[in-house]
């Protein structure tokens, strides 16, 4: 198993409970209801039509699923067909970045939300090639480069694949090998940032090495179900609680919420806390991870995108569930 995840059985999280979790059937029902309530916005907004393989997704389709840290699974619509989790794989791999070099990776990237399109070139050129954060492209492309060093892109890409698995508790996660190289053909904008960091010493290994992998992890394909459970340990403190095992220190896990709530709906990220104030990561594929700590993690796919690149019905949803439970971190 991966050096990062390590047995580790002691006390849970503790810590103050943000409202009284519903029994399966309640939240089942609320999630029904969270369905029919964006079902009218379903098909608005457009799939991500400049990655070929994804312009083909039916944009009405609409999952959510919950998993609470108790080990409750809800779910409503599309919950359990697989998806493109494209730059939500990016708190993955900060994840396993953060084990390998520590705080060392904040004098290559920013914690500063980025004000900015995800994949700004601009902003990249003016600031010397220091990403303001590793949930925009270009951070998570230095974030592929710290995760090379020493390694072969195929190795990390595995690596990358297994630690996924393993935090969703399910072999059957699996990189869409169609989408990386639907990715690696037309993805010029992400090879213009790369050859910038490059060309500000930025990358240490190959361009070609780096966007391997940052295609590879965009294309891994899970469902909402699998996605939540992945994400369970950042509502626990860093720790899986349904196995009881430690995978970050609870001040890691800290501050990746800190930065998922403060950067991970790329320009929109401001506007989302307003609206939903809950830990969250989008991708283009239309998926949003939402964390509600000491109670669970939340999933939710519709490819239809707003303006920022974020799903549009699943904001929506966010929001309707959110305000049904009580969630939020304030």
């Amino acid at each position: 198993m991966l050096a990062l995840v390590a047995e580790d059985r002691g006390a849970g999280a503790g810590g103050r409970v943000l409202t009284a979790a519903a029994p399966d059937g309640d939240l089942t029902a609320i999630l029904e209801r969270v369905a029919a309530t964006v079902r009218p916005h379903l098909g608005e907004g457009r799939v991500a039509g400049y990655i070929p393989a994804l312009a083909r997704v039916d944009p009405s389709r609409f999952g959510i699923a919950v998993v609470t840290v108790d080990g409750r699974v809800a779910t409503a619509g599309d919950a359990r067909v697989a998806f493109s989790i494209q730059s939500i794989s990016k708190v993955f791999t900060l994840t396993l970045a953060l084990a390998k070099v520590g705080n060392d990776l904040w004098k290559r990237i920013g914690r500063e939300p980025s004000g900015s399109p995800f994949n700004s070139i601009v902003q990249l050129e003016r600031e010397r090639g220091i990403p303001r954060n590793p949930f925009i492209n270009a951070g998570a492309i230095v974030v592929t480069d710290v995760l090379l060093e020493g390694r072969s892109p195929g190795a990390v890409i595995d690596e990358v694949l297994e630690f996924v698995r393993y935090l969703a508790d399910d072999p059957a996660v699996a990189i869409d090998e169609e989408v990386a190289r639907s990715e690696a053909e037309t993805g010029h904008r992400n090879y213009s940032l790369a050859h910038f960091l490059a060309g500000f010493g930025q990358l240490k290994n190959p361009v070609e090495s780096a966007l391997s992998v940052y295609f590879h992890q965009c294309a891994l394909s899970m469902t909402c179900v699998q996605l939540a459970r992945a994400g369970l340990f950042l509502a626990s403190a860093g720790r899986d609680p349904l196995r009881d095992r430690k995978v970050v220190r609870p001040e890691r896990a800290r501050r990746i919420n800190a930065l998922m709530l403060t950067c991970g709906h790329y320009d929109a990220s401001g506007d989302v806390a307003f609206r939903i104030g809950l830990p969250g990561k989008s991708g283009v594929g239309g998926g949003i991870l939402a964390v509600v700590p000491r109670q669970g993690a939340i999933a939710v796919w519709s490819p239809g995108l707003n303006a920022n690149g974020n799903s549009h019905a699943g904001t929506i949803a966010l929001e309707r569930l959110a305000a049904e439970m009580g969630w939020s971190v304030f």
